[in-house]
């Protein structure tokens, strides 16, 4: 019995050997009968394609190294917004203590935050990142995040009429949105009144 199933499996393999033969062969014989002029044709493709591909490679390779240089200090420049805020709260704090008030090491003191914050300016507009401008005009979700809404009747809805924070631009690139209040209309005083009602 066993014998028997071996010899079938030989057959099997046999058979499975002598079908790739033919299969090959045939792939043989379809080649031989291609032309020389579709072969050249055949050849011209490849050789087409592998041109543009390498091309679009080159582009996407020239690209990749100009976004590098353009928005390589990314995180960098987005961590170093911190110094801007802290030597603003610093001098706000120092304006505010009691202690100091009005004295000489006072005004030196917030003189030199200014001349360090200016500087940090200057370096910033030197490597293309700009401050977004943002009170008094219309929301702008790109560049602006809304934190709160203050009632005011002198302005629109969705303009905006206090900065929390200042937001900066790379190029043209969002390195940090504007944090800031927006304007709404005020509600009525009657319109309250019947909406509680109503409940």
């Amino acid at each position: 019995m066993e014998k028997e199933q071996n010899q079938k499996n030989e057959e099997k393999a046999n058979n499975e050997i002598e079908s790739q033969d033919i299969q090959d062969d045939k792939k043989k014989e379809n080649e031989e009968e291609a032309t020389p002029e579709d072969k050249i044709k055949d050849l011209e493709d490849k050789l087409t394609r592998t041109l543009a591909e390498m091309e679009n490679q080159r582009r996407r390779f020239e690209k990749e190294k100009d976004d590098a240089f353009d928005y390589g200090g990314f995180s960098f420049a987005r961590e170093t917004l911190n110094l801007i805020d802290n030597l603003d709260r610093a001098k706000q704090s120092l304006e505010n203590d009691e202690k100091i008030k009005n004295s000489d090491a006072l005004k030196k003191t917030l003189d030199h935050l200014d001349i360090i914050k200016k500087d940090l300016i200057t370096i910033f507009k030197k490597n293309n990142i700009e401050e977004i401008l943002a009170v008094d005009k219309k929301l702008d979700p790109n560049l602006h995040q809304a934190m709160m809404e203050i009632e005011d009747e002198n302005k629109e809805p969705g303009m905006i009429v206090q900065e929390i924070q200042k937001g900066y631009m790379i190029k043209d690139r969002l390195l940090r949105p504007s944090l800031v209040a927006v304007s709404k209309k005020p509600e009525n005083k009657e319109e309250k009144t019947t909406e509680k009602a109503e409940k």
